[in-house]
Protein backbone atom coordinates (compact mmCIF):
# COMPACT_ATOMS: atom_id res chain seq x y z
CA UNK A 1 0.00 0.00 0.00
CA UNK A 2 1.05 3.35 -0.47
CA UNK A 3 0.16 6.73 0.80
CA UNK A 4 0.13 10.28 -0.54
CA UNK A 5 -0.29 13.54 0.09
CA UNK A 6 -2.43 15.73 -1.84
CA UNK A 7 -3.28 19.52 -2.48
CA UNK A 8 -6.78 19.20 -4.06
CA UNK A 9 -8.44 22.34 -5.64
CA UNK A 10 -11.13 23.37 -3.40
CA UNK A 11 -10.64 20.46 -0.58
CA UNK A 12 -6.89 21.09 0.78
CA UNK A 13 -4.69 18.74 2.02
CA UNK A 14 -6.07 15.52 2.29
CA UNK A 15 -3.88 11.89 2.30
CA UNK A 16 -4.66 9.64 -0.30
CA UNK A 17 -4.40 5.79 -1.47
CA UNK A 18 -2.61 5.08 -4.19
CA UNK A 19 -3.64 2.66 -6.73
CA UNK A 20 -1.13 2.51 -9.89
CA UNK A 21 -2.12 6.04 -11.74
CA UNK A 22 -5.15 6.78 -9.33
CA UNK A 23 -5.48 8.71 -5.79
CA UNK A 24 -8.15 7.41 -3.41
CA UNK A 25 -8.97 10.83 -1.97
CA UNK A 26 -9.69 10.46 1.99
CA UNK A 27 -11.71 12.95 2.94
CA UNK A 28 -11.10 13.85 6.65
CA UNK A 29 -8.92 16.93 6.68
CA UNK A 30 -6.98 15.49 10.28
CA UNK A 31 -5.22 12.91 7.87
CA UNK A 32 -3.80 15.58 5.32
CA UNK A 33 -2.14 17.42 7.54
CA UNK A 34 2.12 17.12 7.73
CA UNK A 35 2.11 14.00 9.74
CA UNK A 36 -1.21 12.38 9.38
CA UNK A 37 0.23 9.80 8.17
CA UNK A 38 1.37 9.20 11.86
CA UNK A 39 -2.13 9.24 13.16
CA UNK A 40 -2.97 6.28 11.15
CA UNK A 41 -0.33 4.42 12.35
CA UNK A 42 -0.81 6.11 16.24
CA UNK A 43 -5.15 4.60 15.45
CA UNK A 44 -3.53 1.24 13.69
CA UNK A 45 -1.47 0.65 17.33
CA UNK A 46 -4.30 1.48 19.55
CA UNK A 47 -6.26 -1.10 17.82
CA UNK A 48 -3.86 -3.60 17.92
CA UNK A 49 -3.96 -3.54 13.57
CA UNK A 50 -1.20 -3.55 10.96
CA UNK A 51 -1.21 0.01 9.43
CA UNK A 52 -2.68 -1.48 6.23
CA UNK A 53 -5.66 -3.08 7.74
CA UNK A 54 -6.69 0.03 9.32
CA UNK A 55 -6.63 2.06 6.63
CA UNK A 56 -8.48 -0.23 4.95
CA UNK A 57 -11.00 -0.21 7.46
CA UNK A 58 -10.77 4.07 7.39
CA UNK A 59 -11.60 3.63 3.03
CA UNK A 60 -14.25 1.45 3.75
CA UNK A 61 -15.89 3.81 6.18
CA UNK A 62 -15.48 7.11 4.44
CA UNK A 63 -18.58 7.47 2.01
CA UNK A 64 -17.18 10.96 0.77
CA UNK A 65 -13.76 9.51 -0.45
CA UNK A 66 -13.16 10.75 -3.71
CA UNK A 67 -11.14 9.77 -6.75
CA UNK A 68 -8.88 11.30 -8.84
CA UNK A 69 -5.56 10.51 -11.00
CA UNK A 70 -2.42 10.80 -9.31
CA UNK A 71 -0.64 14.26 -9.73
CA UNK A 72 2.30 14.75 -11.80
CA UNK A 73 5.40 15.86 -10.02
CA UNK A 74 6.68 18.39 -12.19
CA UNK A 75 5.14 21.53 -14.02
CA UNK A 76 1.92 20.67 -13.21
CA UNK A 77 -1.10 23.27 -13.34
CA UNK A 78 -1.74 25.40 -10.65
CA UNK A 79 -5.75 24.36 -10.36
CA UNK A 80 -4.89 20.66 -10.72
CA UNK A 81 -4.18 18.32 -8.07
CA UNK A 82 -0.41 18.64 -6.71
CA UNK A 83 1.72 16.11 -4.68
CA UNK A 84 2.85 17.29 -1.14
CA UNK A 85 6.12 15.59 0.95
CA UNK A 86 3.95 12.52 2.25
CA UNK A 87 5.39 12.94 5.67
CA UNK A 88 6.92 16.31 7.23
CA UNK A 89 9.17 14.75 9.28
CA UNK A 90 10.28 15.67 13.14
CA UNK A 91 13.90 14.86 12.07
CA UNK A 92 16.12 13.61 9.27
CA UNK A 93 19.60 11.71 10.24
CA UNK A 94 21.93 10.28 7.37
CA UNK A 95 24.18 7.25 7.32
CA UNK A 96 26.96 6.86 5.17
CA UNK A 97 29.54 4.54 4.07
CA UNK A 98 26.99 1.97 3.81
CA UNK A 99 27.47 0.28 0.41
CA UNK A 100 29.96 -2.02 -0.50
CA UNK A 101 30.96 0.24 -3.27
CA UNK A 102 30.66 3.66 -1.47
CA UNK A 103 34.62 3.56 0.01
CA UNK A 104 35.49 3.19 -3.95
CA UNK A 105 33.31 6.40 -4.26
CA UNK A 106 35.32 8.34 -1.62
CA UNK A 107 38.77 7.72 -2.70
CA UNK A 108 39.18 11.32 -4.39
CA UNK A 109 42.07 12.85 -3.58
CA UNK A 110 41.09 14.83 -0.23
CA UNK A 111 41.94 15.88 3.20
CA UNK A 112 38.75 13.24 4.16
CA UNK A 113 39.89 10.17 2.22
CA UNK A 114 42.06 8.59 4.63
CA UNK A 115 38.84 8.83 7.54
CA UNK A 116 35.89 7.08 5.03
CA UNK A 117 38.53 4.24 4.83
CA UNK A 118 38.33 3.63 8.40
CA UNK A 119 34.63 4.11 8.69
CA UNK A 120 33.96 1.75 6.24
CA UNK A 121 35.97 -1.21 8.51
CA UNK A 122 34.84 0.06 11.74
CA UNK A 123 32.22 -1.46 13.77
CA UNK A 124 29.94 1.49 14.37
CA UNK A 125 28.50 3.15 11.13
CA UNK A 126 28.44 6.97 10.28
CA UNK A 127 25.61 7.77 11.65
CA UNK A 128 24.77 12.26 11.15
CA UNK A 129 22.10 14.44 11.58
CA UNK A 130 20.78 15.87 7.92
CA UNK A 131 17.42 18.33 8.16
CA UNK A 132 14.56 19.53 10.15
CA UNK A 133 11.61 20.18 8.36
CA UNK A 134 11.99 23.57 7.08
CA UNK A 135 15.08 22.03 5.29
CA UNK A 136 12.69 19.50 3.75
CA UNK A 137 11.65 19.49 0.18
CA UNK A 138 8.95 17.29 -1.33
CA UNK A 139 8.12 15.46 -4.57
CA UNK A 140 8.00 18.36 -7.69
CA UNK A 141 9.24 21.28 -5.03
CA UNK A 142 12.66 23.01 -6.04
CA UNK A 143 15.53 21.28 -4.14
CA UNK A 144 19.01 23.35 -3.84
CA UNK A 145 22.70 23.08 -4.01
CA UNK A 146 24.70 25.57 -2.50
CA UNK A 147 25.67 28.71 -3.23
CA UNK A 148 29.29 28.57 -2.45
CA UNK A 149 29.93 25.14 -3.78
CA UNK A 150 31.40 24.21 -7.41
CA UNK A 151 31.10 20.39 -6.87
CA UNK A 152 27.34 19.21 -5.57
CA UNK A 153 25.56 15.81 -6.06
CA UNK A 154 22.43 13.83 -5.46
CA UNK A 155 22.42 10.88 -3.51
CA UNK A 156 19.25 8.97 -3.91
CA UNK A 157 18.73 6.48 -0.83
CA UNK A 158 16.08 4.64 0.36
CA UNK A 159 14.43 6.15 3.81
CA UNK A 160 13.37 4.84 6.71
CA UNK A 161 10.48 5.67 8.61
CA UNK A 162 10.60 5.06 12.89
CA UNK A 163 8.00 4.21 14.90
CA UNK A 164 7.60 4.42 18.57
CA UNK A 165 9.26 1.44 19.19
CA UNK A 166 12.00 2.07 17.00
CA UNK A 167 10.46 0.14 14.46
CA UNK A 168 10.26 0.54 10.61
CA UNK A 169 6.91 1.89 9.75
CA UNK A 170 7.14 2.75 6.51
CA UNK A 171 9.70 3.89 3.07
CA UNK A 172 9.94 6.38 1.13
CA UNK A 173 12.59 8.05 -1.10
CA UNK A 174 14.96 10.47 -0.23
CA UNK A 175 17.96 13.07 -1.38
CA UNK A 176 20.42 13.99 0.35
CA UNK A 177 22.31 16.51 -1.55
CA UNK A 178 25.27 17.02 -0.93
CA UNK A 179 28.51 19.36 -1.74
CA UNK A 180 31.64 17.07 -2.06
CA UNK A 181 34.12 19.57 -2.53
CA UNK A 182 33.12 21.36 1.00
CA UNK A 183 32.90 17.71 2.48
CA UNK A 184 36.23 16.86 0.68
CA UNK A 185 37.94 19.73 1.97
CA UNK A 186 37.78 18.52 5.95
CA UNK A 187 35.67 15.91 7.59
CA UNK A 188 34.90 18.66 10.04
CA UNK A 189 32.77 20.50 7.11
CA UNK A 190 30.35 18.12 6.72
CA UNK A 191 27.40 19.69 8.34
CA UNK A 192 28.01 22.45 6.43
CA UNK A 193 28.30 20.56 2.88
CA UNK A 194 25.13 18.37 3.89
CA UNK A 195 22.66 20.95 5.62
CA UNK A 196 21.00 23.64 4.42
CA UNK A 197 17.99 25.16 2.98
CA UNK A 198 16.39 22.41 0.64
CA UNK A 199 19.37 19.93 1.08
CA UNK A 200 16.63 17.09 1.94
CA UNK A 201 13.62 15.75 -0.79
CA UNK A 202 11.56 13.13 0.47
CA UNK A 203 8.72 11.53 -1.48
CA UNK A 204 6.58 11.03 -3.42
CA UNK A 205 4.68 8.62 -1.38
CA UNK A 206 5.00 6.11 1.72
CA UNK A 207 5.09 2.56 1.08
CA UNK A 208 4.05 0.28 4.09
CA UNK A 209 6.44 -2.56 5.14
CA UNK A 210 3.54 -4.93 4.65
CA UNK A 211 3.52 -3.99 0.78
CA UNK A 212 7.72 -3.24 0.25
CA UNK A 213 8.17 -7.04 1.77
CA UNK A 214 12.38 -7.72 1.44
CA UNK A 215 13.75 -4.00 1.66
CA UNK A 216 17.36 -5.83 1.72
CA UNK A 217 16.95 -6.65 -2.42
CA UNK A 218 15.35 -3.54 -4.10
CA UNK A 219 16.28 -1.92 -7.09
CA UNK A 220 17.25 1.89 -7.39
CA UNK A 221 18.02 4.07 -10.38
CA UNK A 222 18.80 7.93 -10.30
CA UNK A 223 18.68 10.01 -13.59
CA UNK A 224 19.83 13.56 -14.16
CA UNK A 225 18.17 15.73 -16.90
CA UNK A 226 19.99 18.93 -18.29
CA UNK A 227 18.09 20.94 -21.01
CA UNK A 228 15.97 18.22 -21.13
CA UNK A 229 18.65 15.52 -22.01
CA UNK A 230 19.87 12.62 -19.89
CA UNK A 231 23.32 13.32 -18.90
CA UNK A 232 23.87 10.68 -16.13
CA UNK A 233 21.93 7.49 -15.06
CA UNK A 234 22.95 5.01 -12.46
CA UNK A 235 21.74 1.78 -10.69
CA UNK A 236 22.42 -0.32 -7.55
CA UNK A 237 20.53 -1.90 -5.63
CA UNK A 238 19.93 -2.17 -1.49
CA UNK A 239 21.31 -5.73 -1.74
CA UNK A 240 24.75 -4.39 -1.73
CA UNK A 241 24.19 -2.47 1.28
CA UNK A 242 27.41 -3.20 3.79
CA UNK A 243 25.39 -2.41 7.14
CA UNK A 244 21.75 -3.84 7.94
CA UNK A 245 18.49 -1.70 8.72
CA UNK A 246 19.10 -3.16 12.03
CA UNK A 247 22.64 -2.42 12.61
CA UNK A 248 22.20 1.17 11.31
CA UNK A 249 18.44 1.86 13.39
CA UNK A 250 20.94 0.53 16.69
CA UNK A 251 22.90 3.09 16.32
CA UNK A 252 20.77 5.63 15.61
CA UNK A 253 18.67 5.42 18.47
CA UNK A 254 21.64 4.15 20.69
CA UNK A 255 21.43 6.68 24.02
CA UNK A 256 19.80 8.97 22.04
CA UNK A 257 16.10 10.51 21.68
CA UNK A 258 14.40 9.94 18.23
CA UNK A 259 10.96 10.99 17.70
CA UNK A 260 8.05 8.79 15.98
CA UNK A 261 8.42 9.63 12.47
CA UNK A 262 11.99 10.59 11.77
CA UNK A 263 13.61 9.89 8.85
CA UNK A 264 16.83 7.61 8.17
CA UNK A 265 18.52 7.93 4.90
CA UNK A 266 20.45 4.62 4.68
CA UNK A 267 23.44 5.65 2.44
CA UNK A 268 23.93 5.70 -1.22
CA UNK A 269 25.33 3.29 -4.06
CA UNK A 270 24.99 5.30 -6.87
CA UNK A 271 27.50 7.97 -6.96
CA UNK A 272 28.25 9.69 -10.59
CA UNK A 273 31.92 10.28 -12.16
CA UNK A 274 34.34 12.99 -10.09
CA UNK A 275 33.84 15.55 -13.14
CA UNK A 276 29.61 15.50 -12.83
CA UNK A 277 28.23 18.35 -10.65
CA UNK A 278 25.00 19.17 -10.50
CA UNK A 279 23.51 22.82 -12.26
CA UNK A 280 20.89 25.06 -11.89
CA UNK A 281 17.71 23.98 -13.73
CA UNK A 282 18.85 20.07 -13.54
CA UNK A 283 15.90 17.41 -13.23
CA UNK A 284 17.16 14.57 -10.76
CA UNK A 285 14.61 11.70 -10.98
CA UNK A 286 15.16 8.83 -8.34
CA UNK A 287 13.02 5.40 -8.24
CA UNK A 288 13.18 3.19 -6.16
CA UNK A 289 11.56 -0.40 -6.97
CA UNK A 290 7.63 -0.94 -5.11
CA UNK A 291 7.72 2.74 -4.16
CA UNK A 292 8.08 5.13 -7.31
CA UNK A 293 9.84 8.21 -8.47
CA UNK A 294 10.88 11.01 -6.86
CA UNK A 295 11.28 14.44 -9.49
CA UNK A 296 13.20 17.61 -8.72
CA UNK A 297 14.13 20.39 -10.24
CA UNK A 298 17.55 21.83 -8.72
CA UNK A 299 18.35 25.79 -8.07
CA UNK A 300 21.42 27.53 -6.91
CA UNK A 301 20.93 28.83 -3.78
CA UNK A 302 22.30 32.61 -3.82
CA UNK A 303 24.61 34.13 -1.55
CA UNK A 304 21.87 36.89 -1.15
CA UNK A 305 18.86 34.26 -0.87
CA UNK A 306 17.80 35.33 2.42
CA UNK A 307 14.28 33.36 2.49
CA UNK A 308 14.19 30.63 5.30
Amino acid sequence: MKIARIMVPRLGKRLAIVDDEEALVLSNPRYGGPRGFLALVKEAQAKKVSIEQHIRDVVKKDRRIKRTRLPQQLDEEEKSPRLLIPLLPPEVWGAGVTYLRSREAREYETVAKGIYDRVYEAKRPEIFFKATPSRCVGPGEDAFIRSDTNWSVPEPELALIIGPRHEIIGYTIGNDLSARDIEGENPLYLPQAKIYRGSCALGPVISTQESVGDAKNLTITMTVYRGGEKVYEGSTSTAKLKRSFEELIHYWVLDNVIPVGAVLLTGTGIVPPDDFSLQDNDVVEIWIEKIGVLRNRIRRLSSRDKRS
